[in-house]
């Protein structure tokens, strides 16, 4: 996965607000795998991904049509890029 910024946790966490909270992680760890193989793909190719782009995280999350960006005021939102933010530590 390429170097990870804002644009790509938001958009990473606006998909999951429009999940079900039961599939939230699954959902989450999927988009870091797509960015991922997107990455590989580009890597050693030097094209984009047909389905997950550029290898950025909010191409793969962009994909999936996210809502609206919210404000930090919405504990959901807040939750949602808590959890990204937690699985990109993890993984790293």
């Amino acid at each position: 996965m390429r170097d990870v910024f804002y644009s790509d946790v938001s958009a990473a966490a606006r998909v999951l607000l429009s999940v079900p909270l039961e599939r939230r992680t699954e959902v989450c760890l999927g988009m870091m795998q797509e960015a991922e193989v997107a990455d590989r793909f580009l890597r050693r190719l030097g094209k984009m991904h047909p389905h997950w782009g550029n290898g950025t995280l909010r191409s793969a999350a962009l994909r999936r049509y996210p809502v609206g960006e919210p404000s930090f005021r919405d504990p959901d939102y807040c939750s949602c890029f808590q959890m990204v933010l937690h699985h990109l530590h993890k993984d790293r």
